[in-house]
């Protein structure tokens, strides 16, 4: 399961914010690059990149990058 652009994208941000971001931060870094970051966190979730609570991050949510391995 190889990653999309975007997932590296998400990624390399955790990577340069040491590797933990709240999703708005997250949300407002992407908004000129790709819509769709929720879809895209919660897919990085299911491969086993980053951790947050629930299945979908909320507003709230902290995005911590777990694996950094590409």
């Amino acid at each position: 399961m190889g990653l999309n652009e975007h997932e590296h994208f998400i990624i390399n941000l955790l990577k340069d914010n040491g590797n933990k971001m709240n999703y708005r931060d997250i949300q407002k870094a992407c908004e000129n690059e790709f819509e769709g970051v929720r879809l895209f966190l919660k897919s990085l979730k299911e491969k086993g990149y980053v951790f947050f609570d629930g299945v979908i991050p909320g507003f709230s949510s902290e995005i911590e990058l777990i694996r950094e391995e590409l």
